[in-house]
């Protein structure tokens, strides 16, 4: 368990110091280009819950600081719409938190401002179980979320989504896997030479979540698209 959290530590520091930069050149692109870059953004920045598929119950949260890691397929086209040098991943640090409701809904929401970049990004999901869930049976949960770009002028940017999940618990772990569809819209704003692209792309995932009483952990798996990114969130969970 000390592993786990020293693990852990190791990650939420890591995008203070290899973040991505500020994406201010967009013009310099070729559509090809902005094609990939887009298609890059829509699996990096598209919502990621990290959370099994049972309800919270109208009293419960789910409260975290979560770390994405994208692994960029089109490095190329991200490293000319950047001021900088663009890594080969990107790292995404986030506040999130979901809330119960009753009837078997959920609602979340997210935020982010990337460090050294000028990417703010913000979401939210609303969730429903279409069944709870038991210590015979699954939760099965169906959700609806969305992303918005901020902070960059010369880009419109939002993803819009639907995913179907199943977890299980057994003590104090529950696996849970899931697959739904990402739609990006990305517009550029102010460039003449490059028009905006809309596309789908299908996604799946798989994590677990460790509730430890006062601490929570959850990891997660997610391949949108092309790319692969890996999801870690510490909080609380009640």
């Amino acid at each position: 368990m000390k592993r786990t959290f020293a693990l852990l530590a190791v990650v939420f520091t890591v995008p203070a110091t290899h973040a991505a930069e500020n994406i201010d050149q967009i013009n310099q692109l070729a559509q090809t280009e902005f094609r990939n870059l887009s298609e890059d953004l829509g699996s990096a920045l598209s919502y990621k819950a990290v959370i099994p598929a049972e309800p919270l119950g109208v009293i419960g949260f789910d409260i975290g600081a979560e770390v994405t890691a994208t692994k960029l397929q089109n490095p190329a086209a991200w490293d000319r719409a950047s001021s900088g040098s663009a890594p080969s991943t990107v790292y995404v640090p986030k506040l999130h938190l979901h809330k119960g409701l009753p009837a078997g809904f959920d609602v979340g929401a997210f935020y982010t401002s990337v460090p050294n970049s000028n990417i703010k990004l913000w979401g939210g999901e609303l969730r429903y179980a279409l069944l709870k869930g038991s210590t015979a049976m699954p939760a099965i949960g169906v959700r609806g979320a969305y992303s918005k770009l901020n902070g960059v002028d010369q880009l419109d940017f939002h993803t819009t989504s639907m995913e179907l999940s199943i977890s299980k618990g057994f003590l104090m772990v529950t696996p849970y896997a899931g697959v739904g569809r990402v739609w990006t819209v990305s517009e550029p704003v102010g460039v003449a030479n490059l028009k905006k692209e809309e596309f789908s792309q299908g996604k799946y995932f798989v994590g677990a979540n460790l509730n430890l009483g006062l601490v929570n952990v959850a990891l997660e798996t997610d391949k949108t698209g092309e790319a692969t990114s890996y999801n870690a969130k510490l909080g609380f969970r009640f």
